[in-house]
């Protein structure tokens, strides 16, 4: 619980009392390599936080499966549209290791939103998360599969240390085949 603690506070300071909310609503789950954490059109009931391990989320285009994004340790996830608008989600998140999680229920955040600190927390986390993405999205737009796997190797390298090179070579829109030439290019 201490890193999930400790990521909420790098955006808020926390006092005792939503400390122990918190400690008391994130409850500890366990996937195994491969488990689907959210499915395709399934509402998701939970945003989880990744305590350690690895997850892909992908959505089916074409019939084949595309890699949206990999999240590896200290990083919060849900399926957004599924969880705030409790509709069906279009994308699945699937363990790519052994993971472990803590999660928090529909319900639940909606209790921990009533403790003013918490939900300042919230207001800050999705707005940068929110800008991130946008941001995400323009340059990823605008690079071509070289400059998208030295942005990952330099911004996020744990997804190229922890991830398949299909799972990769998906994220940033290749095959396998066209990502290894460029790993052999940079080396």
């Amino acid at each position: 619980m201490t890193e999930l603690l400790n990521v909420i506070s790098s955006f808020q300071i926390l006092d005792f009392e939503t400390e122990q909310a918190i400690s008391k609503y994130f409850v500890e789950e366990k996937f195994k390599k491969d488990e689907f954490i959210v499915q395709e059109g399934k509402t998701c009931q939970k945003v989880y936080f990744i305590k350690s391990g690895t997850v892909r989320r992908f959505c089916f285009e074409g019939g084949a499966e595309v890699t949206k994004w990999i999240y590896t340790d200290n990083q919060f996830i849900t399926s957004l549209s599924s969880f705030f608008e409790q509709k069906p989600s279009f994308e699945n998140f699937q363990a790519s290791e052994e993971t472990i999680l803590y999660s928090l229920s529909y319900r639940d955040e909606q209790t921990l939103l009533e403790y003013p600190l918490f939900s300042k927390f919230h207001i800050k986390q999705l707005r940068l998360y929110l800008s991130k993405i946008n941001e995400f999205h323009h340059l990823f737009r605008v690079m071509n599969a070289q400059e998208k796997y030295l942005f990952l190797i330099n911004s996020f390298p744990q997804i190229i240390i922890k991830s398949k090179l299909k799972h990769v070579a998906s994220l940033i829109g290749v095959s396998q085949e066209t990502l290894s030439r460029i790993r052999a290019a940079i080396s």
